[in-house]
């Protein structure tokens, strides 16, 4: 059986956030106040929208967004990692849950040649209209009350596993890799004999640590993609 590894995308593959990177594409590299004050709690998905809108009013196309967008940097340790499971695919399934959008993420990961590590990358769907504005839609409709509207990671886990199941694939283990809030929900679906990984210093490692009633797997902090590689060769026994 193959390990399914489960990664976040921002702060986690990617070493900022690849939707406030965008603003860079701004003039000034910054927004205007009235527009960075207009996101409501649970809804970010409708406020980048609101920002994709700006910036296609400034002229903002899709040559200069992807310029900005793949300098964004990887995670130390990342790409290795990355090609690592690349070339180990017969042990690994590898999936991308993420709240950035699909056009980023393409962008990005086939910038660095490692687009074809992912099995599926389940985010926010995202297209050029006929203006040439980007605009982004919410991933799905779910009932999560302590995840945003767009996306329940959970759920996407969920279902994702009960499908490969259903085909009759099954992981001896999953290991989650991620760093946010909107992490802390798809964790707790792990079960005894799997891996939380939570990146030291940031969101997700502390809601654990305040929640650890909640989680039934163990728990590996990592800093780089250097530390999550060591994990993986230890699992595969080499």
């Amino acid at each position: 059986m193959k390990i399914l590894l489960v990664f976040d995308f921002d702060h986690t593959i990617v070493n900022d956030n690849s939707d406030t990177w965008i603003v860079q594409c701004a003039p000034d590299k910054k927004l205007p106040n009235v527009l960075q004050n207009s996101y409501e709690k649970g809804k970010w998905t409708e406020y980048m929208g609101r920002v994709f809108t700006y910036l296609g009013e400034q002229g903002i196309r899709e040559d200069d967004m992807k310029r900005i967008m793949i300098a964004i940097p990887y995670t130390p340790g990342m790409t290795e990692l990355l090609h690592f499971i690349g070339q180990n695919k017969e042990r690994f399934d590898c999936i991308i849950i993420s709240d950035s959008n699909t056009i980023f993420i393409d962008w990005i990961l086939t910038h660095a040649s490692v687009n074809n590590v992912f099995d599926q990358v389940f985010t926010n769907p995202a297209t050029f209209d006929r203006f040439g504005n980007l605009t982004v839609q919410n991933f799905h409709i779910h009932h999560c009350a302590t995840c945003p509207k767009n996306l329940c990671k959970r759920k996407v886990l969920e279902e994702f596993v009960a499908k490969q199941t259903s085909n009759g694939v099954r992981y001896s283990k999953i290991v989650y890799i991620g760093d946010g809030s909107n992490d802390l929900c798809p964790v707790t679906f792990l079960k005894k004999g799997d891996i939380t990984m939570p990146r030291e210093g940031y969101t997700l490692q502390k809601k654990i640590a305040k929640e650890l009633e909640l989680i039934d797997s163990s728990i590996s902090v990592w800093s780089t993609g250097s530390e999550i590689l060591s994990h993986l060769k230890h699992l595969l026994g080499e």
